[in-house]
């Protein structure tokens, strides 16, 4: 709690800190002395062509990379308050996870029904009350605006529903543990236009109680949904700051080379 009684009135919090990552698959650096704050109830995008590491870095924050053997981690995500390193060697990575959710770039519900996949995290928890896990279901599922069309069908298969659906019953499986940091992996790649609005729309308002990193490819919802902006290259990030002036006035020449589509 010290960070929080050293704030000025007014001033951003921040819920997360990486500190001089680097990070290693076998012999190949894709990480190289990474900073960045994620300021917290606040949207983050990391943009950045191919290949540049970003996702890497994402999938750092839940310690996905644990599943593999040939990895190695150099520096610190600090999770605020507590200033708890999530990549402390001491730390069970799926205490990591119970923490911090994620949703992928394609909607991956479980075989299972809509209400199951909702309360699948509550059951791993240990929750066993039925009316505790009915009524996280039900907030979940408001909170990711799906409530009114699936409230009638909860107990049919979630991979029945469409793309766009399937998507936000995958957000709500991840809100129901109430995470403390919520990663977005391109949520909206696989989806139509329609569907893409629904979802930007939904984590504006999600914002109001979760701090969100996501991963986009997309320059316009980056400038559009997010309220700041780092740009990764070649493993390094490049610039951070407010996304309104990275994509009007950034300061890198990189930087505003890949916006303005000269690479990429």
């Amino acid at each position: 709690m010290q960070m929080e009684q050293n704030l000025k009135p007014n001033e951003e919090r921040w819920r997360a800190e990486v500190k001089d990552l680097s990070f290693k698959y076998g012999e190949k650096q894709v990480l190289n002395k990474i900073n960045l704050k994620i300021h917290e109830h606040k949207i983050t995008a990391l943009i950045g062509p191919s290949g540049c590491g970003k996702t890497t870095l994402l999938r750092c924050f839940n310690r996905m990379h644990d599943l593999y053997q040939t990895i190695k981690y150099d520096g610190e995500i600090l999770i605020y308050p507590d200033k708890k390193n999530i990549l402390s060697s001491d730390l069970d990575p799926i205490e990591v996870r119970m923490r911090i959710g994620m949703v992928f770039q394609k909607p991956n519900p479980f075989p299972k029904s809509i209400y199951e996949n909702v309360a699948y995290g509550l059951r791993v928890r240990g929750i066993k009350n039925k009316n505790v896990i009915d009524e996280k279901v039900e907030i979940s599922l408001k909170q990711a605006g799906l409530w009114t069309e699936v409230r009638d069908v909860l107990h049919q298969p979630a991979m029945a529903l469409s793309g766009g659906q399937q998507q936000r019953v995958c957000i709500a499986r991840a809100l129901a543990i109430e995470p403390e940091l919520l990663l977005l992996d391109e949520p909206t790649s696989a989806l139509d236009p329609i569907s893409t609005a629904h979802i930007e729309e939904l984590i504006n308002e999600l914002k109001k109680n979760w701090t969100i990193l996501i991963v986009t490819h997309n320059l316009y919802q980056a400038a559009r949904a997010s309220d700041y902006t780092a740009f990764m290259y070649m493993g390094e990030m490049i610039e951070f700051g407010a996304s309104k002036k990275i994509f009007t006035n950034p300061e890198n020449v990189k930087t505003e080379n890949y916006i303005t589509g000269r690479f990429g």
